[in-house]
């Protein structure tokens, strides 16, 4: 760092290096040496291709003049699971592709889920010091342009970004990031305030940064963090009535558990058993666990890397809570298990060519994944069919750099957003 900061942030900065150097490349080289940032998100397929509402032009392979976004079909079925997109340049329709460019290199990236924000994203940026930013824009459909509501300050890097779950507009209109610490935000229509900063290790100058976060979909009072210092996180927040003022926002620990021998790279609740109590996570032993908050005395392993290579990512099937995805550092493919049958893998998604550092399920079919990877491509399966081996994916995406996030608009299905470098477009499907 150029400028001496406090002791406190210096040890920060130690451990935090731990999460840049393993977890937050996931091209797994020392981030001084890269100059973009790898991302670990991928996004969301909407409603079943069968019923998903076709546009004027169908995919077709996309050439150099093909500007119009590189998807691509991966094989030549012509039956209904086909999906459309409609040109850029199609003349009296609302164009399909908007582009942000940001001042920094993008990492975090979360749709809003609230339908009178329809086209409202959070960013948060990767610069190696003690000064990034996290933006809030929106795009204006009149202009055809993003504004930026409001830019505020986040000493490290976030390692994820993430919107309350809130459709129905019952909670305050809040964003949560993670990193250093895990804080949560009030967000206003043209600026955002810090309501509360989560720490769970109040005695200590050492903080051990927290790799990723997740909010729960069914009750948004819970939040769960993950930590280098082998730990999974429970808390719960609370808002206060104060006469003639907002609701206040707080936060505590509800529960905190050892939930592997090394470090934890991710946390995810999970839609059984009500969706409140049931989460998982993985972690550098190699290992994934499944935990229900109703019974921490035990967990079950459910997967359990055969070379103990360290897990980076896991995602539930938003339909399905049977099955989950996870993959591996410096793996070249996405693993698909059932948890009803422990250890071994369904489905082994392995067509791209460099490594894995990206996934997530359709947010309205069972039966689809997307993955991303280090070689440009994301990549849309049809898992279907499975136990049979699953050779090709059903479509693919090109970008024009690697991209860092991708996921698609739960609220709205027809969109789906990206970052590469230092832009975000958002893409008409």
């Amino acid at each position: 760092m150029d400028a001496p900061i406090s002791k406190m942030a210096d040890l920060e900065g130690k451990a935090y290096r731990t999460v840049v150097d393993r977890y937050y490349t996931p091209g797994y080289r020392t981030a001084s040496h890269c100059h973009s940032k790898r991302g670990n998100n991928i996004f969301r397929l909407p409603s079943s291709l069968r019923t998903l509402k076709k546009h004027s032009i169908h995919w077709k392979t996309a050439t150099q003049e093909t500007i119009v976004q590189n998807f691509t079909a991966k094989t030549e079925r012509e039956d209904s699971g086909k999906i459309a997109m409609t040109s850029s340049g199609s003349t009296g329709k609302r164009k399909e592709i908007y582009k942000y460019e940001a001042p920094w290199t993008v990492y975090s990236m979360n749709w809003s889920v609230r339908p009178d924000k329809r086209f409202r994203l959070a960013l948060g940026s990767f610069v190696e010091e003690y000064n990034n930013k996290v933006q809030v824009v929106s795009l204006d459909e009149d202009t055809s342009d993003f504004v930026v509501r409001s830019t505020f300050d986040h000493p490290y890097p976030t390692t994820k970004i993430m919107w309350i779950p809130d459709a129905k507009g019952v909670f305050p209109d809040l964003l949560a990031t993670s990193g250093d610490y895990l804080r949560v935000w009030r967000v206003n229509e043209n600026d955002t305030r810090l309501e509360c900063l989560l720490n769970n290790n109040k005695n200590s100058d050492f903080c051990a940064p927290l790799t990723s976060f997740d909010w729960n979909e069914v009750d948004p009072n819970l939040l769960g963090t993950s930590s280098i210092d082998t730990t999974c996180t429970i808390w719960g927040l609370e808002t206060g009535q104060v006469l003639g003022r907002v609701n206040l926002v707080s936060g505590h620990v509800k529960t905190q558990l050892i939930a592997h021998d090394k470090e934890v790279y991710d946390i995810a609740f999970s839609r059984a058993g009500g969706g409140r109590d049931m989460f998982a996570s993985v972690g550098a032993d190699g290992s994934v666990r499944m935990f229900d908050l109703r019974h921490l005395e035990h967990s079950t392993i459910i997967y359990e890397d055969p070379a103990h290579h360290p897990l980076l990512r896991l995602c539930w099937n938003k339909q399905d809570p049977n099955y989950l995805a996870t993959m591996a550092m410096d793996s070249l493919e996405v693993i698909i298990l059932d948890v009803r049958v422990p250890c071994t893998p369904v489905a082994r998604l392995n067509n791209h060519r460099a490594c894995v550092n990206g996934m997530a399920w359709a947010p309205h079919s069972s039966c689809h994944i997307c993955t991303s990877a280090d070689d440009h491509q994301a990549l849309i399966w049809d898992i279907q069919q499975m136990p049979r081996v699953i050779e090709d994916p059903i479509l693919a995406y090109t970008s024009d750099g690697e991209i860092n996030q991708i996921q698609w608009a739960s609220t709205q299905p027809d969109w789906i957003a990206i970052c590469y470098n230092n832009c975000l477009e958002i893409l008409r499907v």
